[in-house]
């Protein structure tokens, strides 16, 4: 199917943080013996005319800030690094949330005027899980309160659409996959390009060796830290994989360690880059 001009899209890969000697198998199943890494977050920007979108949001910081609790010592504002590329926060029109954890969806109260899609399921069951008793507590861990706060009033404010499933063209040229597993309701977004498709991967993976195999086997690898089953994991592996064509190129990963490779980076504040994908 020929995409439209108007629905293709220039797509930025932006970092913001940097975790510090993470335990790769803390992340991913069967990792006993790659020993740690600095692990990068990041969120995409998608720009199309005058209509700017974000791929989750990244996190703000606070005295009482998640990235303490989980040792991300590095950090840079996400409202900054789009101010690195002229844009402010009333300019975001859309962000769409792959999942509800406080490093995906930790800055959504800083664009006021976007409009938010997020999984049904996504959304809803965070409201389930984080009213059940104290001794559930493991479940919502990675999740802030006050991002649930902020999409609740942006859905009094009619700011919100809860995506049922796959969606092609939530907005024009962006689509929605479900991928539960991470979460219940993780969904993957793709994004027309002038070069093709993209396959923005939420936390779905962690790293390409995850479709791969670990010995390059085609054998899938589930993560290690996930509220749903491995075999939703693997399932949705397979669905992203279906969606690539087995091209990994055209897959990014939100905490990929490989990110810069073969994408040049238009931007860099105080360490972090900003990388367009090409």
């Amino acid at each position: 199917m020929t995409v439209p001009q108007s629905a293709k899209w220039q797509v930025f890969v932006m970092e913001y943080a940097r975790s510090k000697e993470q335990p790769w198998v803390d992340l991913i199943s069967g990792m006993y013996n790659d020993g740690v890494v600095d692990l990068p977050f990041s969120f995409v920007l998608a720009r199309n005319g005058e209509r700017n979108v974000l791929i989750d949001t990244g996190f703000m910081q606070d005295e009482h800030s998640f990235s303490q609790k989980f040792g991300i010592p590095t950090w840079i504002s996400p409202v900054r690094m789009l101010a690195a590329l002229d844009i402010a926060p009333d300019q975001i029109s859309d962000i769409v949330v792959t999942h509800a954890h406080f490093d995906h969806m930790g800055s959504i109260a800083e664009f006021p005027r976007a409009h938010i899609h997020i999984q049904k399921s996504e959304l809803l069951s965070w409201y389930e899980a984080i009213a059940l008793p104290r001794r559930f507590a493991h479940l919502t861990a990675i999740i802030d309160p006050d991002n649930l706060r902020t999409a609740l009033e942006a859905s009094i404010e009619h700011r919100v659409t809860l995506v049922d499933g796959d969606k092609d063209n939530i907005l024009p040229g962006i689509h929605a996959r479900l991928g539960s597993g991470h979460t219940i309701g993780q969904q993957f977004v793709l994004v027309d390009t002038d070069a093709g498709r993209r396959v923005i991967s939420g936390d779905c993976v962690y790293s390409r060796r995850q479709l791969t195999g670990h010995n390059h086997d085609g054998v899938y690898v589930p993560l290690n830290n996930a509220v749903c089953s491995v075999w939703e994991q693997l399932k949705t592996i397979d669905k992203m994989n279906d969606e690539l064509g087995g091209d990994l190129s055209k897959l990014v990963v939100l905490h990929d360690v490989e990110r810069w490779k073969g994408h040049p980076v238009v931007k860099e504040v105080e360490g972090f880059k900003i990388v367009r994908l090409t």
